[in-house]
């Protein structure tokens, strides 16, 4: 576990993008090409800003979509189809783009997912981490033993709240009770994790990640037995176990 702890949420933005850079360049150096996942939300606005104006190869990028919400159309605000497409895939061009489509048929939306994600292991997926600790939508308590890469799952109270807290719903009676989420399990494959958790409404979580044991009631916790997991916090975020000086 490596943590890198600066100022503002731009700065960890931007740090966090070029750890990334290297990373994607040096599989492409060693493979040919690179698989990356991609999280979504409010957290990874200013990640997403520098990342896209990287020295990358995009033309031998393999990009996966992390999670999407089950009948929510793409034309939706909250759509996260919509948001990669606005704050990614506008910028750079990639050589394949695979969605989660939670908006028709489960069981073959399921089976598409799982069985183009492995076949390659991925390169990098970049992990945010919730207002509850969950990472993607493995809200607590998380399941951490599921072997498949891609599962339906109901979202809880929290998680709820923190997607209308974001605005992205008007109230949490709008948010969708079901999502299709990459899981735990499938997250722990990916050679690095990096995960970028700026704000303050994320202090509790980030400190709650750091000092508790591995426990499926805090599922970030799960990414400190990864070998490669980089985290990258603010003065805000970091604040219940750092004291800015």
């Amino acid at each position: 576990m490596q943590i890198t702890i600066l100022e503002h949420a731009d700065e960890i933005g931007l740090a966090a993008s070029r750890d990334c850079e290297q990373i994607i360049q040096e599989a492409i150096s060693r493979q040919g090409s690179a698989r990356i996942v991609l999280s979504t939300g409010a957290s990874q606005f200013e990640f997403l800003k520098h990342f896209v104006t990287m020295n990358i190869e995009w033309s031998k990028v393999d990009m996966f979509h992390l999670d999407e919400y089950v009948a929510l159309p793409e034309s939706h605000p909250a759509s996260f189809r919509k948001y990669l497409k606005e704050r990614f895939l506008q910028h750079v061009d990639v050589r394949s783009a695979t969605f989660v489509d939670g908006d028709g048929d489960l069981d073959e939306a399921l089976k598409r997912l799982n069985e183009e994600i492995a076949k390659v292991p991925v390169d990098l997926a970049l992990i945010g981490i919730g207002q509850n600790a969950h990472i993607a939508f493995n809200d607590p308590p998380a399941d951490f033993e599921t072997e498949a890469p891609y599962k339906v799952v109901e979202l809880d109270e929290r998680c709820k709240a923190q997607q209308v807290s974001e605005g992205w719903f008007a109230s949490i009676d709008d948010v969708p009770k079901r999502a299709i989420t990459m899981s735990v399990k499938q997250i722990m494959k990916s050679r690095h994790i990096v995960s970028v958790v700026p704000h303050e409404v994320k202090a509790e979580a980030i400190e709650n990640t750091l000092k508790s044991p591995v426990d499926p009631n805090v599922p970030a916790t799960i990414l400190k037995t990864h070998p490669n997991w980089k985290l990258y916090v603010d003065k805000q975020s970091a604040s219940g176990f750092f004291t800015w000086p």
